[in-house]
């Protein structure tokens, strides 16, 4: 099976993503000083590293030494969301270009309350927010 180039060499911590230090320092000066916020808007160009870094994100608040900028790479949750992983029951991805109706978004949110599984952190990363349609961003307002 033939993976894009993206997903295959998809960095897998804040030190290993290029040309971005103006996101990836914040990002990980916050997971060092435990001022973490309950939400994070990613925007740019296609192509940035907007989803990587959600991802990333995402791997360091669940390792098992964290929050930490370095995830250790060695912990489940690590293994689950490194690039080509299985993937987290408590990291959620939403594509909202076919996923962006408004019963989509009242199915994450009736979800959004319950614990996380096995991780520290229920995540949910939504991809292409700006295709929500306006019913669906209202229903979300909630969560978020």
């Amino acid at each position: 099976m033939s993976l894009a180039l993206y997903r295959k060499y998809r960095p897998s911590s804040f030190g290993e993503v290029i040309g971005q230090d103006h996101v990836t320092e914040p990002l990980s000066n916050a997971l060092t000083s435990g001022s973490i916020h309950h939400a994070y808007l990613f925007s740019g160009p296609r192509g940035c590293g907007k989803t990587s870094s959600a991802r990333i994100m995402a791997r360091s608040l669940n390792c098992e030494k964290g929050p930490t900028p370095n995830p250790c790479g060695e912990c489940q949750s690590c293994r689950d969301l490194v690039a080509n992983g299985p993937g987290s029951i408590d990291v959620m991805e939403l594509d909202a270009a076919t996923h962006g109706l408004v019963d989509d978004a009242r199915d994450l949110r009736d979800k959004a309350f319950f614990a996380p599984v096995q991780s520290r952190y229920k995540i949910y990363i939504i991809d292409e927010a700006h295709h929500l349609g306006p019913g669906a961003a209202n229903a979300l307002l909630k969560v978020v």
